[in-house]
């Protein structure tokens, strides 16, 4: 389950600033929904993806004993 900041919260700042679990979180979920969205819905994740890409993709170098090397959003 995700726990974290809402989209209403997120988007009154700059994608820059959104931690990777929300980037991953709401990609997640837009990407699931694309055939449904508006032309708004659309930009937002694609700006969303751009700031994925920005940062050279979701995942961590490496695992520890409580970290696999997937960004989770749960």
């Amino acid at each position: 389950m995700y726990v974290g900041r809402d989209m209403t919260e997120l988007s009154m700042i700059s994608k820059k600033d959104w931690q990777d679990s929300e980037l991953a979180y709401f990609h997640h979920s837009l990407q699931q929904m694309v055939p449904y969205l508006n032309v708004e819905g659309q930009s937002i994740h694609r700006e969303i993806v751009e700031e994925i890409e920005n940062r050279g993709g979701l995942h961590r170098e490496e695992a520890d004993y409580t970290h696999g090397t997937r960004v989770s959003y749960d």
